[in-house]
């Protein structure tokens, strides 16, 4: 029972605002709590760190039991304790400031307490369930979310009460939602994966918090003295755990009202020490007082500096359910939920210029225009240096001016600056994905070589133990740092698995690789791609194609959830070998080179388990610095020249038609059953 009563916790990483594997919640600003209810209606509220909170919200615990009190099996939820604004609307943590330290049950306020309306009472409250543990002898943690959704919906229908909520959610598209949060002022959203189990004290990837403002808990480590008319301190002095030393972050002097100094100081009193807790002891502009490092404060702030220090910190409050120990820096290891583009065919002006996260001081494009202009600087000076990137994380770059494509003269800083400009666009296309290594420390002019292993990653840099196919840490896809690091290391092309590593024996999509024979005219292997999207068409899919960024073409079908490599294949191998059939001239599925003659090979093999492909916006280690581009069936039909698409021109392109490769993510997978039919029919 212990380990039920330990929630699920997110991790706070990016993901795409438009995926179908993803449902989207609301971000509740307030405290996480296991609901525990017994027969016949007896509650426990429980926080994340396992104190009881039942006394400090009685009218919760009084309308769980009410409403459960028919009930003969016990049942476990999870959800967020949050206090109600003046029109019943959730608000913020610091709201719940007068309600995590009460005690007496009879000052509580709130819609089941109507008469105890005083100066003194605490604000109204209520339960926002979003999971269910347990009900009865079924224990819900081993289902898939929505499984678990569908349950606690039937459960939570029988619920007039205004203190007891079901969690909004969104399927699929939590882009109104982000605008919602955004207009209504909410820390943010939380994105899960609609299969992720129920892993209990686990921090996982399955569940993601996506912060809109800059907000987390920091340690108290002292006071200052107060200036002019202030009374009992100036600021608080706060830090966070880099290992075991407490590290200065800043000083929070706003937040506070009168009631809110004098009961701080009377807490922070009896824990005032003589020596500076802080490593190394900052300097402060008024008198320092030092205190044993055992509380905790929650603050808003505008952004870290980049001498890790805190702009603008505002008090929020104290928290009582996390350990000071606990308490890191949080590092927002990709882009925003607004580093992304619309979809294609959208005319707004976001189009242009991704949206940015609000609260961030350095809107999109200039946070990339920054990232820019220090590697062209670096570059020119022919010196190595540290990029200042926009979350306030750093990268070591070395070499910029050596030269990767010699017949263009273009440098590992021309490559650089690609990645820094078409980062919305990649960074969603190899989210969750293990990558492999094609590295090129002397430019594609030498010999290559690969590496899988990702040993000795900087911070920042996610890695993951996929032990499927052998038990190493990979490089793992979806952030800035991890882009630009990648690209330090001389790898040219991001070269994705076709699965995440949630469910990395699951494929996402397949790929027909159409590879001409030496001597044939990229004409005919658009001839080829277009073959294909008829045979896709009878299927009732689609096909989504990109140019391999050297000589050849890809064609991309989704898949539905749960989809085996093997499945992929197999299906793979019966479009390539129906089109083969029906254009023997052009197209050919012969593995062996001397077979295939002048004709486009259809290769199905990178569809294996490990495998991997350049994937959409890559760069390639082609002649001509191609870049790996989506393009339109309309575009197939007129013809191009794919060397027409290189890291010069195609940002300009990205930006101008939106990410194509979007509709491949958010597209419903084909029914693999179908494949069969086309098969005997053809």
């Amino acid at each position: 029972m212990r380990e039920l009563l330990q929630p699920m916790l997110a991790s706070l990483l990016d993901a795409p605002l438009d995926d179908p594997h993803l449902v989207y919640e609301p971000k509740y600003d307030g405290i996480r709590a296991i609901a525990e209810i017994a027969p016949k209606g007896r509650v426990r509220l429980w926080s994340r760190l396992g104190n009881e909170k039942t006394n400090q919200f009685p009218e919760i615990a009084a309308a769980l039991a009410k409403w459960a009190r028919a009930r003969t099996e016990p049942l476990v939820l999870d959800g967020e304790i949050v206090a109600l604004d003046a029109r019943g609307e959730p608000t913020g943590f610091q709201n719940l400031q007068g309600r995590i330290h009460l005690i007496d049950a009879s000052r509580a306020s709130g819609p089941s307490n109507p008469s105890r309306r005083s100066d003194n009472a605490g604000p109204a409250v209520a339960f926002i369930g979003f999971d269910i543990l347990r009900d009865g002898s079924t224990d819900y943690r081993d289902r898939p979310l929505r499984e678990r959704r569908k349950a606690l919906e039937g459960i939570f229908s029988r619920t007039r009460s205004p203190i007891l909520r079901l969690s909004e959610q969104v399927h699929g598209d939590g882009r109104a939602l982000y605008e919602e949060a955004v207009a209504h002022g909410w820390e943010g959203l939380i994105a899960k994966h609609a299969d992720s189990l129920y892993k209990s004290g686990k921090r996982t990837p399955d569940w993601r918090k996506l912060k809109i403002v800059h907000e987390q808990e920091f340690v108290v480590g002292g006071w200052t003295d107060p200036r002019q008319t202030r009374s009992y301190f100036g600021a608080l002095l706060l830090g966070v755990y880099e290992g075991r030393d407490l590290t200065y972050v800043g000083h929070s002097g706003t937040g506070f009202n009168e009631k809110e100094l004098a009961r701080l100081m009377a807490l922070l009193k009896p824990l005032e020490i003589a020596e500076c807790p802080f490593t190394p002891c900052p300097k402060t502009n008024e008198r320092p007082h030092w205190v044993k490092p055992a509380l905790v404060a929650q603050a808003r702030f505008t952004e870290w500096t980049a001498d890790n220090k805190l702009r603008h910190p505002v008090y929020l409050g104290l928290r009582d359910d996390k350990s000071p120990r606990q308490v890191r820096r949080e590092r927002v290891r990709v882009q925003s939920p607004g580093f992304r583009v619309q979809r294609a065919g959208s005319r707004s002006r976001s189009q242009r210029t991704p949206k940015r996260e609000p609260g961030t001081q350095n809107p999109e494009p200039r946070t990339r225009a920054s990232v820019i202009d220090q590697l062209s600087e670096l570059e020119k000076a022919r010196r190595d240096g540290v990029l200042e990137l926009p979350d306030g994380d750093r990268l070591k770059v070395t070499n910029l001016w050596k030269v990767f494509w010699p017949n263009q003269k273009l440098t590992k800083g021309d490559l650089f600056r690609y990645y820094a400009r078409v980062a919305p666009f990649i960074l969603p296309a190899v989210l969750d994905r293990p990558l492999v290594m094609k590295r090129f420390p002397n430019g594609i002019a030498a010999p290559p070589f690969y590496q899988h292993r990702a040993e000795q990653m900087p911070d920042g840099v996610r890695t993951a133990v996929v032990s499927v196919v052998e038990k190493r840490p990979q490089i793992v896809g979806g952030s800035l740092k991890t882009l630009l690091y990648m690209t330090q290391l001389a790898a040219i092309s991001q070269d994705p698995w076709f699965s995440r590593i949630q469910h990395p024996q699951f494929a996402d999509h397949v790929a027909l690789d159409l590879d001409p024979s030496e001597g044939v005219p990229f004409a005919l292997t658009l001839d080829v791609a277009r073959w294909i999207r008829d045979e896709l068409d009878e299927l009732g899919t689609i096909g989504v194609p990109k140019t391999s960024g050297a000589d050849g073409l890809h064609v991309y079908v989704p898949l539905p959830p749960g989809t085996p490599y093997d499945a992929a294949v197999i299906f793979c191998q019966i479009v390539a070998t129906i089109v083969a059939h029906k254009h023997p001239k052009a197209a050919t599925v012969e593995r062996s080179v001397k077979s295939r003659g002048r004709r486009v090979y259809i290769d199905c093999l990178q569809n294996i388990l490990g495998k991997t492909l350049a994937t959409a916006y890559s760069a390639r280690a082609s002649d001509y610095a191609g870049v790996s581009t989506p393009v339109t069936w309309q575009e197939v039909e007129d013809g191009f020249d794919r060397r027409d698409f290189t890291i010069l021109t195609t940002p300009s392109r990205f930006e101008r038609v939106g990410d194509l490769w979007a509709q491949l993510r958010k597209a419903k997978g084909i029914d693999l059953s179908r494949v069969t039919r086309l098969a005997r029919n053809a």
